[in-house]
């Protein structure tokens, strides 16, 4: 499965893209706020191998991000499915990724999620303190719905992206 965007590409994830996975995963400057991972690359396979289970049962989609011309740019996952709502997250993009790769992968999240697997909300949780994160979903429409110690707890509906999809148009 591919999700085809103005500049970007989202396909799900293969086995054979355990070592960019591990990697970009293992990235300490792109991963401080994501639960930490242990293990090998082949470690990485196994979960890969595991996943795509899951996502034959359609429970869970892990994306690599890439480039018209097929460079790898970063990850993003859909999981946690209840209901009419989903939750995304894993969203890590290379430093050298172009600057709309966050945009266009936030939309591309969305657009499938709405319109081709009919959810009408999504739910997702930020760390405290990463601050251009939470403003990045809070300019997309996101409103914080509750917090922890640790974290804020966000909700989107398909109406309110709705409304961001016409300011960020250009990017579709």
């Amino acid at each position: 499965m591919k999700i085809s965007g103005k500049n970007i590409n989202l396909r799900v994830a293969q086995i054979k893209d355990a070592e960019f996975i591990y990697a970009l995963r293992k990235n300490s400057s792109k991963t401080r706020y994501l639960s930490k991972i242990d293990g090998t690359v082949e470690d990485q396979r196994q979960w890969l191998y595991h996943y795509k289970e899951r996502e034959h049962d359609q429970k869970e989609f892990y994306f690599i991000i890439e480039s018209k011309e097929h460079e790898k740019l970063g990850l993003v996952r859909m999981y946690d499915f209840k209901g009419n709502s989903f939750c995304w997250g894993s969203w890590l993009i290379k430093e050298d990724a172009p600057k709309s790769t966050a945009i266009e992968s936030a939309l591309q999240i969305y657009e499938f999620a709405f319109y081709q697997s009919g959810f009408t909300q999504s739910h997702f949780e930020v760390q405290k303190g990463n601050e251009k994160v939470i403003s990045f979903h809070k300019r997309f429409g996101a409103k914080i719905v509750d917090e922890n110690e640790l974290e804020y707890f966000f909700i989107i509906s398909k109406n309110d992206y709705e409304m961001t999809k016409i300011k960020y148009k250009r990017y579709l």
